[in-house]
């Protein structure tokens, strides 16, 4: 075995071998080199060496090649050459698979890839989902009083749609919360629901919920002592950056937060290896570039680990840069005046070898070879090597669909993430409050109705009464003007005042009417 309890036999230079110190490995590391230059086998050489120390391993699989690493290695062609030209096999190499366990987005649909991998809506914060959600200064600002609101109202935000009915309620009883929370713009909460919607149709909404990963089950060993290589297939990712930097940003800082001081120990608690890692820091806000600057500065002292793998050095923020003590750089190619640029930078971060120098090596190395330096035991930067990357004990490459479900349905974590739970959280308290004001209104209009029903009916009882009235005194004025009308106006107004008054009561008035009449007309006679 190429790893005992003092290194990580990772590189040959000649007779020598490069080894990275297992008390060194929190000190961060860079894997660097253009496309096709062996980058990958180094990820999973560097893997392996610290699962064979017992160091658990999470790491992003962007192209699907580096499950492999769970099956034995058949090493043909050059990397068989040169596992015999370095005697490998009489220093313990040997063919071997390690322990893995798979983590995926929860897609929907199609044969699984890995345990589904979710976190709550309030465990990714507004501060990274309003970088997910390419918010602006003030519009972070009124993600941040959503997020202070739902807390404040007791509402669980928990996945996407929590958010989006959080999002609404705000924005409708935004003049409600003027008071303690101050101005919560409309246009502010529009972006907000716009980049919610984007979100979600491009299958976030899967992302975002329950159960949520426990960094626990991260941490685990098998039971010969071999740290778990939890491998993220992140191919999909790759189409949607800013997810997958938000999450690996969360998954950073769930760690900083949560893993209690450790200091110096003689291995780390954990690593974690970002493939295409200048997909984290494209267009990153400044806020959020600082709080990454300062997670990687400390996260060491909580024994972990963090190793970016990427094309190009300048692919990271200079601040990042300089807390990589581990390096590991493949050939660059120098084509323009800006390539050359960049090697020259490249060679710089480098201790020089007196023997030759690093800027007019690193254009010219081969696929598998690279420039190497970690640190010694002081921490201090090795000389710069020029050696050959030793090959993987596991398989370079994808593995089969039958060898991932044997693998899936094996693990300890098989059945405890893949069924998804939605518990009451604030989009179901939403509509249940939503529903009881809903059944309020339609009770208040029913009322509402039932009065304007009633006052029309006294309004119409009224102008009857006003209407059999005018007539009475109408017909009284005649018959005194006339009385030899009387027959005519006794047969008008009873006729009148039946066609007025319908109801009952209208009744009533016309028999008064028609007894007033009489006796206004005979009173004196018996």
């Amino acid at each position: 075995m190429l790893t005992d309890d003092k290194r990580i036999y990772a590189a040959a230079a000649g007779d020598q071998e490069l080894c990275l110190l297992p008390r060194m490995g929190n000190r961060h590391g860079l894997v660097a080199g253009a496309t096709g230059t062996g980058k990958t086998v180094t990820l999973q050489t560097l893997a392996e060496g610290f699962s064979g120390l017992g160091v658990p391993v999470f790491l992003t699989d962007v192209k699907g090649d580096l499950a492999g690493v769970s099956q034995p290695g058949a090493p043909q062609g050059s990397i068989a050459a040169r596992i015999e030209d370095l005697g490998l096999r009489g220093k313990g190499y040997a063919n071997r698979g390690f322990p893995v366990c798979f983590w995926a987005l929860d897609e929907g649909s199609g044969a699984p890839k890995g345990h589904p991998l979710r976190v709550t809506v309030s465990d990714m914060g507004p501060l990274l989902l309003s970088r997910l959600l390419d918010l602006n200064d003030v519009q972070s600002g009124i993600m941040s009083l959503i997020f202070r609101i739902a807390d404040d109202q007791g509402l669980l935000l928990l996945d996407l749609k929590d958010l989006r009915s959080m999002t609404a309620w705000v924005g409708e009883n935004r003049r409600d919360f003027l008071q303690e929370y101050g101005q919560i713009s409309p246009s502010s909460i529009g972006a907000i629901q716009r980049g919610l919607v984007r979100l979600e149709e491009e299958g976030a909404d899967r992302f975002f919920g329950e159960p949520a990963l426990h960094l626990e089950d991260l941490l685990q060993s098998d039971l010969s002592g071999r740290g778990v290589i939890n491998i993220l297939e992140a191919d999909s990712l790759l189409r949607r950056p800013r997810l997958y930097a938000s999450l690996l940003l969360w998954l950073l800082s769930e760690l900083f937060e949560r893993l209690p001081e450790q200091g110096d120990a003689e291995r780390p608690r954990m690593v974690l290896m970002f493939d295409e890692a200048h997909l984290l820091f494209r267009d990153m806000p400044a806020v959020l570039l600082e709080k990454v600057e300062q997670v990687v500065r400390l996260i060491r002292s909580k024994g972990v680990g963090v190793y970016f793998i990427t094309q190009n050095p300048a692919d990271l923020p200079a601040p990042v840069l300089g807390q990589l003590g581990n390096r590991v750089q493949h050939a660059l190619r120098a084509f323009t005046p800006a390539d050359r640029k960049a090697v020259r930078a490249a060679a710089q971060t480098f201790r020089p070898n007196p023997d030759w120098d690093a800027e007019d090596v690193i254009s010219a190395l081969s696929t598998g070879e690279a420039l190497v330096s970690f640190l010694d035991a002081k921490g201090a930067p090795a000389v710069v090597e020029r050696g050959l990357i030793l090959p993987p004990e596991g398989r370079v490459g994808p593995i089969s669909d039958e060898e991932r479900r044997s693998i899936l349905a094996s693990s300890r974590q098989a059945g405890r993430y893949d069924t998804p739970v939605d518990r009451e959280s604030a989009y179901e308290l939403l509509s249940a409050r939503f529903a009881e004001r809903q059944q309020a209104e339609s009770e208040a209009k029913r009322l509402r109705e039932e009065a304007k029903q009633a006052r029309e009916a006294e309004k119409q009882r009224r102008e009857a009464e006003r209407e059999a009235l005018r007539q009475e005194r109408e017909a009284r004025r005649q018959a005194r003007e006339n009385p030899n009308l009387l027959g005519q106006v006794f047969q008008d107004v009873t006729r009148q005042a039946r066609r007025t008054v319908t109801n009952s009561v209208g009744r009533q008035i016309g028999n008064t009417i028609l007894r007033g009449v009489l006796g206004s007309l005979f009173g004196g006679k018996k």
